[in-house]
């Protein structure tokens, strides 16, 4: 992609309007100092002495994260959270986004807030060590009166967004964001706008939209090397199919049988991955929604997994000015 190319496509971002539903996660990062060595005297234990908190969304607000840090115009995030410390926190790391509009972001008195609490180890020189992470979930089926709150919302948005991007993040059905209600709400709005979808329990019996996952997802779809079975599912569902590789890259399959690689850019120091598939989505739907090519999709979305593999102890994003430059 030439530079002139990566401005024209870029420069569209701020015109977008962009609607991110799904589990929203409070991402709890505990910096714990390791010189402060001390053990308790009631229980014999190491303490793990944290010297600094870091809250910022997560889950379906890392793709949000990302799409606000590419510049888009207007952000609509659609989910939940619950009447609690993590809660507040939560919406106040969205509030500070720059466009994000939050009127179809609701808190409820039944739910808890989706929390990933994440101890890190800060040692000099060394990149941060991640113990045991401490989650919190909602365990019980979302309650009947949220479920049709957003599903409304979507309804409420069809048509005034450019993109939806539908992330499904929690690991028991109908716990989260995206219910059947919701996704009755998604099959009704689909040809209004584009819609992508991502779900880490997999996208069988969703709306044929847009699909973005990894091999592991895809594998439980279709059978065949990741070509073959994209390829399969681009016709089975009439949409584009894009699948993350990990260090291969992604790939996207079309219904017109088209197929389109982009390698995995060279690793340039230590990683952590955490995050780069949501980078991927955001980069994913910002460039389709912006009329970028599909070679300029890929070539987009790796860049931004680049960016973000190589920041540390963090949920990372990637902006424009980075994406320019790497």
């Amino acid at each position: 992609m030439t530079p002139q190319r990566f401005q024209e496509i870029t420069d569209r971002y701020p015109s977008l309007r962009i609607a991110v539903v799904g589990d929203y996660s409070c991402d709890r990062y505990l910096e714990i100092d390791s010189s402060k060595k001390e053990t308790s005297i009631e229980t014999g234990l190491p303490v793990h002495n944290v010297t600094n908190v870091r809250a910022q969304p997560g889950a379906a607000g890392t793709v949000l994260a990302n799409l606000s840090a590419l510049g888009v115009g207007e952000l609509w995030p659609v989910g939940f959270c619950g009447c609690d410390g993590e809660g507040y926190e939560l919406q106040r790391a969205l509030e500070q986004m720059p466009s994000v509009r939050m009127k179809y972001f609701f808190e409820s008195k039944t739910q808890r807030t989706f929390t990933y609490c994440k101890p890190l180890v800060l040692e000099p020189g060394q990149p941060p060590r991640e113990l045991s992470r401490l989650d919190s979930k909602n365990w019980h089926p979302t309650p009947e009166a949220l479920q049709k709150k957003l599903a409304d919302a979507v309804r409420a948005l069809a048509g005034k967004v450019d993109a939806f991007v539908i992330l499904d993040q929690v690991d028991e059905p109908e716990t989260g964001v995206v219910t059947q209600n919701l996704l009755a709400a998604i099959e009704e709005i689909k040809s209004q706008t584009l819609v992508i979808g991502d779900s880490r329990r997999g996208l069988n019996n969703w709306p044929h939209i847009i699909y973005k996952m990894n091999a592991d997802e895809l594998a439980r779809l279709n059978e065949g090397e990741p070509e073959t079975a994209a390829a399969e599912l681009a016709r089975q569902t009439g949409q584009p199919v894009f699948v993350s590789l990990s260090e291969k890259g992604i790939i996207v399959a079309t219904p017109r049988d088209e197929l389109a690689h982009s390698p995995a850019l060279p690793v340039r120091g230590p990683i952590d991955i955490v995050g780069a598939g949501d980078a991927v989505t955001a980069n994913l739907a910002a460039a389709i929604a912006a009329s970028a090519e599909l070679s300029e999709v890929l070539e987009l979305a790796n860049r931004a997994a680049s960016i973000v593999i190589h920041k540390l102890g963090t949920t990372g994003t990637a902006s424009v000015a980075e994406m320019r430059g790497w």
